[in-house]
């Protein structure tokens, strides 16, 4: 079990300070968190100096001295170092048994819970880049080892960063990644593609700049905001015989469903294929 209502439980540290572990920092400190409960292990001087600067926290070069005294470890480096910074602090954790929460893509709870010693009580969570501005999505699995105070920490955490999702069946986090990890990127990429077919219309660059981005923002303010499904608002602005049916009929020719679930099964494998990279 983790270790709940205490004063060690109060006190957070991230192992890692790069730009997702900031934007979850400025989101608690705006939610009122005391930046005095906060640590961060980050090896290089200049960023360790900015967090110290922006946020007030502690910072550490040696993630040993971030996670005295901490009751949920916050790992946020790159998966291809993971392993390593967990053995690390295996002797640590088998000691303080913290909450262990993961931002890490394609390591699993079985994974993190082995190398910090065994039966550790982790959160795998897959967080997005908007993210960064506090509109982000971020899906969670709890491994057997955490209770419902360590869900309610670990909610509390990603919160800070957008909404958050509740993911039973650990396999199908590679599914979120595909669909929020790596989403944003399929709307640039759309926005991208809007962009160079507005000019090609001659519509001038700045002017078709801001008829994309507006219009995307529009668009997401309006699924988010009305409660009505995508399908429904798709349908009410699409006159029959009129231009919007016109490109929307262009798209299904062209398979555009079939093409996002390609891309989307894709993405998935490929995260299957990193979680079992990292065994």
């Amino acid at each position: 079990m983790t270790r709940s209502g205490t004063a060690a439980a109060e006190h957070l540290a991230f192992i890692g300070g790069g730009n997702m572990a900031r934007s979850l920092i400025g989101g608690m400190l705006a939610r009122g968190t005391d930046a005095a409960t906060i640590s961060v292990a980050e090896p290089v001087e200049a960023l360790r100096a900015a967090l110290v600067r922006d946020f007030g926290v502690r910072a550490h070069a040696d993630a040993v001295d971030a996670i005295a005294g901490a009751g949920t470890w916050v790992f946020a480096v790159k998966p291809q170092v993971m392993r390593e910074v967990c053995e690390g602090l295996a002797p640590s954790a088998r000691a303080a048994r913290p909450l262990a929460v993961s931002i890490a893509a394609g390591i699993t709870a079985g994974q993190l819970s082995a190398w910090l010693g065994g039966d550790a009580a982790v959160v795998r969570a897959m967080p997005n880049t908007p993210a960064l501005l506090g509109a982000g999505v971020t899906g969670l699995h709890a491994n057997a080892a955490v209770d419902a105070a360590g869900r309610e920490r670990a909610q509390a955490l990603l919160s800070a960063a957008g909404e958050t999702v509740w993911i039973e069946d650990e396999a199908l986090m590679d599914a979120v990644t595909a669909v929020s990890g790596s989403g944003p990127a399929y709307v640039f990429l759309l926005a991208e593609a809007m962009e160079e077919a507005a000019r090609a219309q001659g519509l001038p660059a700045d002017a078709a700049r801001t008829l994309v981005l507006q219009t995307i923002l529009g668009a997401a303010r309006m699924l988010t905001g009305t409660g009505e499904t995508p399908a429904e608002l798709r349908r009410r602005v699409t006159s029959p015989g009129g231009t919007t049916q016109a490109a929307i009929e262009t798209f299904e020719a062209g398979g555009l469903r079939g093409l996002v679930a390609a891309a989307i099964e894709a993405a998935t494998v490929r995260g299957r294929e990193l979680s079992a990279a990292n065994d």
